[in-house]
C-alpha cells in the first residue's frame, strides 16, 4: 500500500491480548484506524467497540473479513478459529496478524503457510512468544561469538503448583478450542528455535493428572490436554533438548528455568534475567544486556511497518509458526505411539 495511506484494520476476536495490546498499540500508530470488530456475542462486541471507539461491529466474522472497508485483519480468537479466519482473510486480499498459537495442529498450520506463500503481496504475522524478546539478540550474539563452545544440551523446567482438581476450566484445557497445544511448551520452543534452530527427532511422554473440570454451565468435561509432559529432542544443530512442562508440581523453585550447556560455557534464563559462566568460573552471574540489544514488544509496529514496506516480518513468520506447530504435533504423536517422531512431518 502507499506509505501515506490510512491503514484500515478489522478485529476478529477481542481476547485479553487484543484488548490490552493490539487495539491500543495499533491506535497509537499514525494513520492506522480500527474500523470494525466482531467478538463472540453482539453484546461483547459492542462493549469492546464502545471502550475503544470502534465505529462498526459485526455479528458474523465472515462479513467483517470480506467487507471492503478494511485492509488488514487482526485475529484475536482462541486457536480453533485461527485457520478459517486466516484463510478467509487471505482469500479476501487482506493482510493478517494472528494471535499465538498459530493453529490447532500441523495440518492447519501448513495450509495457512501455503496460503501465505501463494500471496506474497500480503503481510502475514503471528504474535510472537514474548518471554525472551529482551534477551534474544544477546543470546544469539554470545552463541555466535563462541561463548558456549559447542552446544551440548538445552534444558527447560517450567514451574507448576500443587494439583487443584477444583480449578476452573480454562480454554487452554479444552482440545476443541486449543488443539494440540500444551501449556507453555510451544512458546518456549519458539524462543529456543530463535537461538539454535529446530529439532529433527522428538520423543515425549505425558499425563493428564486433572482428568476433568467443570465449565461455566456446570457441566463436567473430560480433559485431554496433558498437564505434565516430558520431551526429549535431537536438534539439527547437534544438541539435545530436554523439556519438562507442568502445571501440577508443587514447591518448586520460583519461575521457569532454561539452561543452554556448551563445551566452554553455560547460559541460563531465570526470572527473565540472563545468567552466564564459562570454564573456570565458580558460579553463574548476571549478564548485562546492552541497550541496543534489548528488543521490546513491537508486534503491532512491525505489522504496520511491514505493510508499508519499511521492514520484513521477523516476529513471527508463518514459516516459523509452522515449525513450532510441527514440533507440537510431533510431541502429540510421540505420546500416542510411544515412539520417536522425525521432523519435518509429512503432512
Amino acid at each position: 500500500m502507499q506509505k501515506e495511506q490510512t491503514l484500515r484494520v478489522g478485529i476478529v476476536g477481542a481476547g485479553n491480548n487484543t484488548r490490552t495490546r493490539h487495539i491500543p498499540l495499533l491506535k497509537a500508530i499514525d494513520d492506522v484506524e480500527i474500523v470494525s470488530l466482531v467478538n463472540r456475542s453482539p453484546e461483547s462486541s459492542q462493549r469492546v467497540a464502545d471502550e475503544f471507539g470502534i465505529p462498526k461491529t459485526y455479528t458474523n466474522w465472515r462479513d467483517l473479513v470480506y467487507a471492503d472497508d478494511t485492509d488488514a485483519i487482526v485475529i484475536g480468537t482462541w486457536p480453533y478459529m485461527h485457520h478459517p479466519v486466516t484463510l478467509a482473510a487471505i482469500d479476501a486480499g487482506k493482510h493478517v496478524m494472528v494471535e499465538a498459537r498459530m493453529a490447532m495442529n500441523a495440518t492447519e498450520a501448513q495450509e495457512m503457510a501455503t496460503a501465505a506463500h501463494q500471496h506474497p503481496e500480503l503481510i502475514t504475522q503471528i504474535v510472537p512468544s514474548p518471554m525472551t524478546l529482551h534477551l534474544d539478540t544477546t543470546i544469539k550474539r554470545l552463541i555466535a561469538e563462541g561463548y558456549l563452545g559447542d552446544i551440548i544440551a538445552i534444558e527447560l523446567q517450567t514451574k507448576g503448583d500443587f494439583v487443584n482438581v477444583d480449578g476452573p476450566l480454562h480454554w487452554r484445557h479444552n482440545r476443541r478450542l486449543s488443539g494440540l497445544n500444551i501449556m507453555s511448551m510451544g512458546i518456549w520452543y519458539e524462543a529456543i528455535m530463535r537461538w539454535v534452530g529446530p529439532a529433527k527427532t522428538v520423543m515425549a511422554m505425558g499425563q493428564t493428572v486433572v482428568k476433568s473440570r467443570v465449565d461455566d454451565n456446570g457441566n463436567r468435561l473430560a480433559i485431554q490436554i496433558p498437564d505434565y509432559v516430558t520431551i526429549m529432542a535431537k536438534m539439527i544443530c547437534g544438541a539435545q533438548l530436554s523439556m519438562r512442562v507442568t502445571s501440577v508440581t508443587g514447591l518448586e523453585p520460583p519461575g521457569d528455568v532454561l539452561s543452554i550447556f556448551g563445551t566452554d560455557g553455560t547460559l541460563q534464563i531465570r526470572n527473565a534475567t540472563l545468567y552466564g559462566g564459562q570454564r573456570g568460573d565458580s558460579d553463574l552471574l548476571p549478564i548485562e544486556i546492552p541497550d541496543h540489544e534489548k528488543q521490546g514488544w513491537r508486534v503491532e509496529e512491525e505489522f504496520v511497518s511491514a505493510i508499508r514496506g519499511f521492514e520484513p516480518i521477523t516476529h513471527t513468520t508463518f514459516d516459523d509458526g509452522l515449525a513450532y506447530m510441527q514440533f507440537t504435533e510431533a510431541v502429540h504423536r510421540s505420546m500416542d505411539s510411544q515412539q520417536a517422531v522425525t521432523l519435518p512431518l509429512m503432512i
